[in-house]
């Protein structure tokens, strides 16, 4: 048998959250998330948590596991080093239930960045073609799933809730770097910022947490280079201002 220790709150009834620990049968080859399922399954149908596709591309199941962000279901038990496995829900964030906190903050930092192709002329007839070179240039980057555990593991986002954050820094190169995409000066300029890329303090937990082995630490280097770059090239549009 192997234990889960679970930190479960419901703020509609619990005055602060708390743990309860669950015994349940170690089955080769079962993941966290299988665990949890066995757990609501057959011994409390309430407890609460998020997933969706089991294969690690929906980024649903990040949580706090063994002393570390990770994805549930890709995380198999045993390869964890303790008997009793300590999981929490994604930090910085307001807990809704138990596992399942309010992703809000995280997804209005995305929505920020304008995550989307801002044409640099009119669209072709039929689709914008790149080479092979260029398209390489966003490999590490467009793999990014959104799963939180960046933001959840970054010691800046905990202290200042106008900090967009690694993931959204992340995708603001991946846009930078986009030849089709005619916004640069104007991404560089949002991110040049203290609320940006210049309030990163290099510390590292994002690239550390990421279970798709980016770096978003690097992409925030290579931003303020390029934010540096363009400034002195007289480049930089003034920058607009974060939603309140």
């Amino acid at each position: 048998m192997i234990k889960f220790k679970i930190l479960r709150y419901d703020p509609d009834k619990d005055q602060k959250p708390y743990f309860q620990t669950y015994e349940l049968p170690d089955i080769k080859g079962m993941t966290v998330l299988e665990g949890l399922y066995w757990i609501l399954e057959n011994k409390d149908s309430s407890l609460a948590f998020r997933s969706s596709c089991r294969q690690a591309v929906c980024g649903s199941c990040a949580m706090h596991i063994d002393g570390q962000y990770r994805l549930a279901c890709e995380t198999n038990i045993d390869h964890l080093s303790s008997d009793t496995i300590t999981i929490r829900p994604l930090a910085h964030s307001t807990i809704i239930r138990d596992l399942v906190v309010d992703l809000k903050p995280f997804f209005k930092n995305y929505e920020l960045i304008k995550p989307y192709l801002i044409p640099k002329e009119d669209p072709p007839e039929r689709e914008y073609i790149q080479t092979q070179e260029e398209r390489e240039k966003l490999a590490g980057k467009v793999d990014c799933i959104l799963c939180g555990a960046c933001f959840g593991s970054c010691p800046v986002v905990a202290t200042d809730e106008n900090y967009l954050g690694p993931a959204a820094l992340l995708k603001v190169l991946r846009f930078v770097d986009d030849s089709r995409d005619g916004a640069t000066n104007e991404r560089l300029a949002f991110v040049a910022t203290d609320y940006g890329v210049f309030r990163c303090h290099t510390i590292f937990n994002c690239q550390q947490v990421c279970p798709k082995d980016l770096d978003p630490t690097g992409a925030i280097q290579k931003l303020k280079w390029k934010s540096i770059w363009a400034k002195l090239r007289g480049k930089l549009p003034k920058p607009d201002q974060p939603a309140a």
